[in-house]
C-alpha cells in the first residue's frame, strides 16, 4: 500500500516510516494540514497515518476535510493522548481505525491488515457494482456448439489445477470472458482477477505496469509503485493479447512462470509471486515464433491448457440464439418493447459474416434495438450481408455466414442457391414467405426444393 504519515514530530514522522516500510508497504510523509492536503492532491494513497495533535492543528479538523476532499481515503488516528472520548470522536468522523502512541510493530501491523482487509472489500463492491451496471448476457456458455462446449469442458477441468492457460481465438470471441470463468471456477476465486492490455503500453510502461517500479527508476518516476502481479498476488493474472508482449520483456515472464519470480524495475531486490497466469492471442504464436518475434521457451511454457475459442461464423447455430439474448437484454436495458427479429432480419444475421465476432453482433443488436421501430426488429435496422467485406473461412474452405456460402467465394450457383433456399426455410415460418423472399411462386419453390432434393 502507498500510505501518507501525518505528523508534526519528525522522531515519530521516521519511525514510523521505518516500520511501515519493513513491512512492504511505500510511506511519504506530511508535517501539517496544508503539506499532507497537497499530497494527497498530487498523488493517489491507500491510507493516512494521521495525529490528533499536529502543533496548533487540530488533526481531527484535518480529519473532516481529508473526509471531505478524499472520502474514499481511509484514515487512522494516533496520539498521545488516547482517551475513550477522543477514540470515539475520531471514529466519529469518519477514522476507520485508533492507535494509542507509542505504538508497536506488531499492533501497526494489525492495523494495517485490518486497513487491507476493508481495502480489499472496498475494491470488491465497487467491481460488483461496475458489473450490475453494466450487465450484458454472456452467450459464449450457452453455446449449442459442439466445439465450443469442448472448449468450455477443457477450460473448466483445467481450472482447478494451477497450470497455465492459454486461449487462442480471434478478436470478439470471448476470450477474456473465458479467462474470468477459468478463475471463478478456481481455487483462487475469491482474490483478484488482474487484466493486463499488452499492446497498450510502450515496452518501458508495461514493464512497470507488469511488475512495478522504485522511485527514480525512471523519469517519471516520483514514487514507488506495485505493479499487477503485486495486484493479483493469490489470485489470477491475465494477460490479453500476449502476441503483442515486446520481445524484451519475455525472459522476464519466462521467469515470472518458471520460478515464480520477479522484479520491479530500479531495485534489485527478488520478490516471489503467487499468481496464476492466463494468456489469450489472436495470433498464431507458432508462426511468431518462426519469425522471431516470440520466444519459443516462453510460448511452451505457456502452452500447457491450450484451447481456441472459435470464430461466430464457425457457429451458425449460435447466431440467433446469441441474438435474441442480446435482444432481450438490451430492450429491458432501454425500456423498449422490442420482442423479436422479423424474419427478413433472422435471414440477414445468417448471411453475415460477423467479423466481429460476439464483439460485433452485440453491438448490432444493441444499434437494432435503439432503432427498431415496432415490436420487431427489422432487416434495415440491421448492418448488411456485405458490411464489412466477405470474411474467408479457416484453412482455404470457403466463406460462409451460418449455412450460406457468401457471396463472391468458390461456390456454384446451384449450390448457392441450394444454400439460401435451406437457411429462408429455416428461418421463415412458412412456404408462402420463403416464395414472396425469393420473388417466386409456391409451385416453383416446390420444384426447385425437389430438384434440390431440400424436401
Amino acid at each position: 500500500m502507498d500510505i501518507l504519515i501525518i505528523d508534526d514530530e519528525k522522531i515519530i514522522r521516521d519511525a514510523t516510516t521505518q516500520l511501515v516500510e519493513d513491512a512492504g508497504h511505500y510511506a511519504e510523509t506530511a508535517t501539517d494540514s496544508s503539506t499532507a492536503l497537497q499530497a494527497l492532491k498530487e498523488s493517489p494513497f491507500h491510507l493516512a497515518l494521521l495525529d490528533v495533535n499536529l502543533g496548533r492543528e487540530n488533526g481531527l479538523d484535518l480529519l473532516a476535510e481529508i473526509q471531505r476532499q478524499h472520502p474514499q481515503l481511509p484514515v487512522v488516528v494516533f496520539t498521545a493522548a488516547a482517551t475513550i472520548k477522543t477514540a470515539v470522536e475520531a471514529m466519529r468522523r469518519g477514522a476507520l481505525d485508533f492507535l494509542e502512541k507509542p505504538f508497536s510493530e506488531a499492533q501497526l501491523s494489525i492495523v494495517l491488515s485490518r486497513v487491507q482487509k476493508h481495502r480489499k472489500l472496498a475494491e470488491r463492491v465497487v467491481e460488483l457494482q461496475t458489473q450490475v451496471a453494466s450487465q450484458s448476457p454472456e452467450p459464449v456458455f450457452d453455446s449449442a456448439s459442439p466445439a465450443v462446449k469442448e472448449v468450455l469442458e477443457v477450460l473448466f477441468r483445467a481450472a482447478s489445477t494451477p497450470a497455465s492457460v492459454l486461449i487462442l481465438g480471434e478478436s470478439g470471441t470471448g476470450k477474456s470472458v473465458a479467462a474470468r470463468a477459468v478463475h471463478l471456477r478456481s481455487a483462487r476465486a475469491e482474490k483478484p482477477f488482474v487484466t493486463v492490455n499488452c499492446p497498450s503500453l510502450s515496452k518501458e510502461l508495461l514493464e512497470s505496469e507488469l511488475f512495478g517500479h522504485t522511485k527514480g527508476a525512471f523519469t517519471g518516476a516520483v514514487r514507488d509503485h506495485w505493479g499487477k502481479v503485486k495486484a493479483a498476488e493469490g489470485g489470477t493474472l491475465f494477460l490479453d493479447e500476449i502476441g503483442e508482449l515486446p520481445l524484451e520483456l519475455q525472459p522476464k515472464l519466462l521467469r515470472l512462470l518458471q520460478d515464480r519470480e520477479y522484479e520491479r524495475v530500479g531495485e534489485n531486490t527478488t520478490r516471489a509471486a503467487d499468481v496464476r497466469i492466463i494468456a489469450a492471442t489472436n495470433r498464431d504464436l507458432r508462426k511468431s515464433v518462426e519469425a522471431g518475434t516470440f520466444r519459443e521457451d516462453l510460448y511452451y511454457r505457456l502452452n500447457v491448457i491450450t484451447v481456441e475459442m472459435p470464430s461466430l461464423r464457425r457457429r451458425p447455430d449460435d447466431l440467433l440464439l446469441f441474438a435474441d439474448k442480446f435482444r432481450e437484454f438490451f430492450a429491458s436495458q432501454f425500456g423498449r418493447p422490442v420482442r423479436s427479429f422479423s424474419a427478413p432480419a433472422r435471414h440477414q444475421i445468417l448471411a453475415h459474416g460477423w467479423p466481429g465476432n460476439l464483439r460485433e453482433l452485440r453491438n448490432a443488436v444493441e444499434r437494432a434495438v435503439i432503432l427498431a421501430h415496432g415490436k420487431e426488429i427489422a432487416a434495415t435496422d440491421l448492418p448488411s450481408p456485405s458490411a464489412n467485406g466477405v470474411v474467408g473461412g479457416v484453412g482455404g474452405d470457403v466463406a460462409t455466414a451460418g449455412n450460406v456460402p457468401m457471396v463472391g467465394t468458390a461456390v456454384s450457383l446451384e449450390e448457392l442457391e441450394s444454400a439460401h433456399i435451406k437457411a429462408l426455410l429455416k428461418t421463415l415460418p412458412n412456404l408462402a414467405d420463403v416464395a414472396r423472399v425469393l420473388g417466386i411462386d409456391q409451385a416453383t419453390l416446390y420444384r426447385k426444393r425437389k430438384k434440390l432434393g431440400l424436401d
